[in-house]
Formats: structure tokens, C-alpha cells, sequence
């Protein structure tokens, strides 16, 4: 499995509340249960008008998949490659 980031562009996701992100959860993980084990959700960072997911997926095509059964749109897949944090300067 690789890690991947994805970008999605949804107008007003940060001015959702908590029972519309949950909402949004359910439906994710509804999609998510079809899909698996090809695909996990590890988290993900609401802006704005955009939110940036962190998936593990076996590809890219798998996490297309993800956002044609959820609705939610994949605008930019990223693969990361490495991790790094403050405890790798030391």
C-alpha cells in the first residue's frame, strides 16, 4: 500500500458543522467498506474550501474509485514518498 494525499475541492467544507462532517464520514466510509482493503481513510484536514486527505490505497485508480462512489471529488493525487518531522533532525 502507498500513502497518498488528496486534494479536494468542495466549496464551504470548513463552515460545516459537526453533523454534516459526520455525515460526510459515513458516506466515506460507506464507499470505503465496498472498497476494501484496497483502500484506507487515515485522516483528513478540513480548509476552507478544500479538505487534504491522507489515504493508503494499493493506486491511484483505487482512490478514483473511492471518489466516484462517494461523490466527493479528487482533484489532485499526490504520492508521498517519505514522512519527515521534528524528530528527523535529530
Amino acid at each position: 500500500m502507498q500513502k497518498y494525499v488528496i486534494e479536494r475541492d468542495i466549496p464551504k467544507v470548513g463552515k460545516m458543522n459537526g453533523d454534516e462532517l459526520k455525515g460526510a464520514a459515513q458516506t466515506s466510509n460507506e464507499a470505503l467498506a465496498k472498497l476494501a482493503p484496497r483502500v484506507q481513510w487515515q485522516q483528513s484536514y478540513v480548509a476552507e474550501d478544500k479538505t487534504f486527505c491522507v489515504y493508503l490505497a494499493d493506486s491511484e485508480d483505487a482512490i478514483r474509485e473511492h471518489a466516484e462512489l462517494s461523490g466527493f471529488p479528487a482533484n489532485k493525487i499526490t504520492r508521498i514518498e517519505t514522512v519527515i518531522d521534528p524528530s528527523t533532525g535529530r
